[in-house]
């Protein structure tokens, strides 16, 4: 009988296609600990670097004899997996010798992470000399991919090195296989690798990108556009940053397919071009803001429009210079309030923790104090008036003495 190692994704003992794991609040300090020896396994281990990587925070005025315990625990939980027939030295045995603890496995002990590597070195050894038997080798090794190494651990430091290593190569593996089938060109292989990559890795460009790749290649344009542009807002609000310059350029990429293709017409582009989720005020970064400030500035000057330039200044009067005040931690609540306040053509960005800068488009008459009085309103429905001063100045953007 064999004993199989799952690590992973989610950490598994498995003999005979069963689960021998037994979820308990007193095994999981054991198995802890084995995965521990386990990833260090063959190698030898003072007490005390076990003791500092896994109980620093113990309160115990003993803590090797702490680990003598759990060791001996974790013996037995082993040698009850076992029948009276099998020897230990052919599964799992943790031995102190010199000072030194030391986890051995024997061989019926199959770990996911050795198939892993040994699928691997048999796709790079045949990469040059036969392609298709290192797809197929890949294939293997991707397969058994589940998710980075103990999950379920997420924020143990003595893991993270071998964690890394294996996402590493992992990606790099996975990029050698989408190389060899694109020369192939077999593009539906690849979206469906991407595709199963992605719930693993979701936030690697590249894997959307090659996915998107493929997509075009076998047609699906109006689908590689729908996919980059979720991808986009899911990068944007899952990482809370932009995705880099390389990934958004691709959509020229798409684009250009479409337009050989005789897909879009003006009235598609006009389409893709409208943001139908934004149905108040347009709220963006700095920036952006600038970049709007500028062009409606030049467009002011030059028709005489009644465009303004606004910034609204908000001071905790209970702390002036408090900067965790309200404010920041309500911003979102004030997002909603301005977006609800404000016109479809205004626009507004934060410009730090306690002002907002705001940009009116053709305001007519008494349109400011109207304006004034709504986000005045808005604020004092959500927030206690007495704690902040609130001011607001506006600026015609025809003045020359405006500019960013």
């Amino acid at each position: 009988m064999n004993l199989y190692i799952n690590t992973f994704g989610a950490f598994e003992l498995k003999a005979e296609n069963k689960s021998i794991l037994k979820a308990s609040g007193r095994t999981y300090k054991l198995y802890k600990l084995f995965q521990f020896f386990m990833t260090f396994r063959n190698k030898k281990l003072l007490p005390e670097t076990i003791i500092d990587n896994l109980w620093s925070d113990s309160n115990s005025g003993d803590p090797k004899n702490v680990l003598r315990t759990q060791i001996f625990r974790l013996r037995q939980i082993i040698k009850s997996l076992l029948t009276e027939d099998m020897d230990e030295k052919d599964y799992v045995s943790v031995n102190f010798v010199n000072g030194y603890y030391c986890l051995e496995f024997g061989d019926c002990v199959i770990i996911d992470l050795d198939e892993f590597e040994c699928f691997i070195n048999k796709g790079d050894l045949a990469y040059s000399s036969n392609p298709d038997d290192a797809v197929m080798f890949y294939e293997n090794a991707i397969k058994l991919y589940k998710g980075i190494y103990l999950a379920e651990n997420s924020y143990e430091v003595w893991l993270m090195p071998t964690r890394n290593y294996y996402h590493r190569l992992f990606l790099k593996t996975l990029y050698k296989l989408i190389d060899l089938l694109k020369e192939k060109e077999y593009n539906d292989r690849i979206i469906s690798l991407c595709e199963k990559a992605l719930i693993i890795e979701p936030y690697e460009e590249t894997i959307h990108i090659r996915l998107m790749e493929a997509m075009l290649k076998t047609g699906q344009y109006k689908g590689a556009l729908n996919h980059f542009d979720y991808s986009v807002q899911m990068l944007e609000k899952e990482t809370g940053a932009k995705p880099s310059k390389d990934f958004i350029e691709f959509e020229k990429k798409i684009h250009n397919f479409l337009s050989y293709k005789s897909e879009m017409d003006i009235f598609n582009i006009h389409n893709n071009l409208t943001d139908n989720t934004i149905d108040g005020a347009f709220q963006c970064e700095l920036e952006y803001f600038k970049f709007l400030f500028n062009i409606q500035k030049r467009k002011a000057l030059r028709t005489g429009e009644n465009d303004y330039l606004g910034i609204i200044t908000l001071i905790n009067n209970k702390s002036k210079y408090d900067k965790s005040n309200e404010f920041s931690r309500f911003s979102s609540a004030l997002t909603q309030i301005l977006e609800k306040m404000l016109r479809r053509g205004d626009v507004f960005t934060f410009w730090n923790d306690n002002q907002i800068l705001i940009m009116l488009h053709n305001v007519k008459n008494d349109g400011i104090i109207n304006v004034e009085n709504r986000i005045k309103k808005g604020i004092s429905n959500c927030y206690d008036v007495n704690s902040f001063h609130i001011t607001m100045n506006f600026q015609p953007l025809s003045s020359e003495h405006i500019s960013f």
